[in-house]
């Protein structure tokens, strides 16, 4: 008599563990989504109170929106290896109106020629670090036979040169080389990689966030 009185509890239990488990698995995951959420919230909060601190007023405000624009690039290249064209654009298009907003405070009669002039400057620079890498990129492509420097990249180039003036630009690159050798480096060490000198870097996961940090020391954030 004891057998089917035990038969039917068997599945009930079973079917109790599953729902316990997709219970589980989707708490996790929803707890994953509002983790994420609230980084991000957290970084946002950061950036814009660190912006403002550098460069109170508008120019904050646009240094703030470039730290998102380049948080949001550097999640994007770690991801999928890809910057979208549209972040690049906005970051680019944000860059000119820093530019012409703080040469405008100058006093002038003619007060648009120093936005002009700066916007020329901007674009100039933009021109040169771009042209630097894509043509780093072509002769990287003709010795190695292979693409080192995605278009992406020349792309987040030009947007450090419309924000960056000529001494910093370099140190940008420098940055986001030594950070991106140094994560390497730290990938092979722990064994999470072979050592492959075709290996494959998300540059824009150290580019980009290096722009808004050499921005910072442009706008007087930290005294040296």
């Amino acid at each position: 008599m004891s057998q089917p009185l035990l038969q039917p509890v068997v599945p009930r239990v079973a079917a109790s563990g599953e729902a316990r488990s997709r219970f589980l698995t989707a708490g996790a995951l929803l707890g994953r989504g509002w983790l994420k959420r609230a980084a991000f919230a957290f970084l946002a909060c950061a950036a814009t109170i660190i912006s403002l601190s550098a460069a109170p007023g508008l120019q904050g405000w646009l240094g703030a929106a470039l730290a998102l624009l380049m948080f949001a690039v550097a999640v994007s290249d770690a991801r999928s290896l890809l910057i979208p064209n549209r972040l690049s654009l906005a970051a680019f298009l944000l860059a000119l109106a820093a530019a012409a907003y703080d040469a405008s405070q100058e006093f002038s009669p003619a007060f648009w020629l120093p936005a002009a002039q700066a916007i020329g400057f901007s674009l100039l620079r933009a021109a040169a670090l771009g042209l630097a890498f894509l043509g780093l990129r072509a002769l990287y492509s003709r010795l190695r036979g292979c693409e080192g420097i995605g278009l992406g990249d020349v792309k987040l180039a030009a947007v450090a040169g419309a924000w960056l003036d000529w001494l910093l630009m370099p140190v940008a690159v420098e940055i986001a080389a030594l950070a991106g050798l140094a994560f390497y480096g730290l990938g092979l060490l722990a064994g999470r990689r072979p050592f492959s000198a075709a290996a494959r870097l998300p540059f824009g996961l150290f580019f980009a966030p290096a722009i808004w940090f050499c921005w910072l020391i442009q706008a007087g954030y930290f005294e040296f």
